[in-house]
C-alpha cells in the first residue's frame, strides 16, 4: 500500500478516539468521524478532501447577519422569546412556502424550531404520542441517520426500506405493505433526498399523500434542501415550477424547513415546522390523555417543543425573517447562490469515475441522478464500511451508506467543504488509490 499517510499514526489516533483501530471508522456516528479526522489533520498537518458532514460551505446570507445586528440592538436580548415565534417571522414564512413550494400555510401553523433537527425530534414524538395505537414510524430510506438516532432516543419503534428499490409504480404497494399493520403512526423522507440526491416526483408524492389519508398517517416531509433539484430552474418566487411537496395531496403533513442549507446559516440553528391547517387543529386521544387538552398543535408546541427549549433566539427569528422576505421579494435569488454545490458534486464525480469508482445511487428514476449537496459513490465490490477504513490512510473522509438505511454499498460525499485547489489532490490520491486496490 502507497498511502499518503503513516497507517501507524492514523491507527493510533483512532485508538485515542475510543476505537481499537481505523478498521472501526465504519460504524461511528458522523461526529466522532469528524472527531477523528481533524485529530489525524492537526497531527500530520495533512489536510483531507472532507466529505464526512453536511456543513455548509458558503458564506452566510449578509441579510440575515444584517437583522440580527439591528436586532440585538433594540434590546430584544433582555427578553425571553414567544415560544410560537415572532408574528413577523410566521407571516413571511407563510408568504415563502406560498412563494417558493404553492401551498397555504396559516401563520398560526408555523413555529420556529432551533434547527431541523429539533423539528424532526418534535414532530417525531408528537407523531408518536398522539395515538395510544400507533407509535411507529416508516423511513422512505436512504435518510439523514441521526433521525432514527432520535427515535432510538425516544424509545420510538420504526421501520425503514430504500426507497431506490420501488421508484414510481412500485412505491404505493411497497409502502403499503407498511400501513396495513396500523401501527405506524408517520412516514419520514427528505426530498431532495440525503444522501443519494434523488428526488421524489410529483406522482410518487401524490401516491403518498393519498396513502396517507387512507391510513390516517403523518407525513413528516423534510425539506432541508429546498429546491436544489438544480436540474430545473425554481429561482423565480410566485411561479412555476415549484419544490414538489406531498402537502398537495393530503392534510396530513408536516414540513421541516431550515436555514441552514438554503440560506448558508448552519451556525445560528434556525428552522421552522409547518403543518396543515387540518392536522394542526385536530384532536388526539393520546394528547388529551397525557396533557388533558387533545388538541394537535398546541400540544406540539406548548408541551413538547417547550420543553425542548423555551423559544428559538430573537435574533436569529427575525434574520429568518428577513432573508425570507427578500427571497419572497425577489431581492435574494437564494437558489442561484448554492447553484455552487451542484458544480463540486459535477467534478468531483468526474475524477471518481476517471479513478475507477462508480456513483452508487446513478438513477432517479428514467434521468441521471442530479447534482448537489450530496452524492454516493463506492469502488469495486467493497463495502461502505472497508472504502473509508481504506480511504482513511489517503486522506479521504466520507461516511457509510448503511447507517443511512441504504440498501447499497458505498459512501456519501458532501460537497460542501471541497475547495477549488482540492480537485488536483484528489484526482491525485485516488490514483493512488486505485493502483493498490
Amino acid at each position: 500500500m502507497n498511502s499518503p499517510l503513516n497507517k501507524e499514526l492514523v491507527d493510533a489516533i483512532c485508538i485515542a478516539n475510543g476505537l481499537r483501530n481505523a478498521k472501526e471508522l465504519g460504524n461511528t456516528t458522523i461526529r466522532q468521524l469528524v472527531s477523528v479526522v481533524s485529530d489525524i489533520e492537526r497531527a500530520t498537518g495533512e489536510r483531507y478532501v472532507r466529505m464526512e458532514m453536511g456543513v455548509p460551505g458558503l458564506e452566510p446570507s449578509k441579510i440575515g447577519i444584517e437583522a440580527e445586528q439591528r436586532a440585538i440592538q433594540t434590546g430584544i436580548a433582555a427578553k425571553y422569546p414567544a415560544i410560537m415565534g415572532i408574528d413577523e417571522l410566521k407571516r413571511e414564512a407563510s408568504r415563502f412556502i406560498k412563494a417558493f413550494i404553492n401551498i397555504d400555510v396559516p401563520d398560526k401553523c408555523i413555529v420556529p424550531t432551533v434547527g431541523s433537527m429539533q423539528g424532526a425530534f418534535t414532530a417525531l414524538l408528537a407523531c408518536k404520542q398522539m395515538r395510544d395505537d400507533r407509535d411507529t414510524i416508516l423511513f422512505l430510506d436512504p435518510g439523514f441517520p441521526v433521525q432514527k438516532q432520535q427515535c432510538q432516543v425516544m424509545e420510538i419503534p420504526y421501520l425503514s426500506f430504500d426507497v431506490a428499490d420501488y421508484r414510481d409504480e412500485k412505491l404505493g404497494p411497497k409502502i403499503e405493505e407498511y400501513l396495513r399493520s396500523g401501527k405506524v403512526a408517520a412516514m419520514l423522507f427528505s426530498n431532495p433526498n440525503n444522501p443519494s440526491w434523488m428526488c421524489l416526483n410529483e406522482r410518487e408524492l401524490r401516491t403518498i399523500g393519498e396513502l396517507a389519508t387512507k391510513y390516517d398517517v403523518v407525513v413528516i416531509e423534510d425539506l432541508a434542501y429546498l429546491n436544489m433539484d438544480f436540474r430545473e430552474d425554481r429561482s423565480v418566487p410566485f411561479q412555476p415550477p415549484f419544490q414538489p411537496t406531498v402537502a398537495r395531496y393530503t392534510d396530513n403533513y408536516v414540513q421541516l424547513l431550515s436555514a441552514s442549507k438554503i440560506f448558508s446559516y448552519a451556525g445560528q440553528r434556525g428552522a421552522i415546522i409547518a403543518i396543515s391547517e387540518g392536522l394542526f387543529e385536530r384532536e388526539f386521544d393520546g394528547f388529551e390523555r397525557r396533557y388533558g387538552n387533545g388538541h394537535f398543535g398546541r400540544s406540539l408546541i406548548h408541551k413538547i417543543l417547550y420543553c425542548l427549549s423555551a423559544g428559538v433566539t430573537h435574533t436569529v427569528q427575525y434574520a429568518m425573517t428577513a432573508m425570507f422576505k427578500a427571497a419572497s421579494d425577489g431581492e435574494f435569488n437564494y437558489i442561484e447562490s448554492v447553484k455552487e454545490y451542484g458544480r463540486r458534486a459535477q467534478r468531483v464525480k468526474e475524477i471518481m469515475l476517471r479513478n475507477g469508482f462508480h456513483i452508487v445511487y446513478d438513477k432517479d428514476c428514467d434521468q441521471e441522478v442530479g447534482d448537489g449537496f450530496f452524492f454516493t459513490f463506492g469502488y469495486k465490490d467493497m463495502t461502505g464500511e472497508m472504502l473509508i477504513n481504506k480511504l482513511i490512510y489517503y486522506g479521504i473522509s466520507a461516511i457509510p451508506l448503511g447507517g443511512t438505511g441504504s440498501a447499497r454499498e458505498g459512501l456519501r460525499g458532501c460537497t460542501s467543504s471541497i475547495s477549488e485547489v482540492q480537485y488536483d489532490e484528489l484526482d491525485k490520491r485516488l490514483k493512488l488509490f486505485s493502483r493498490d486496490y
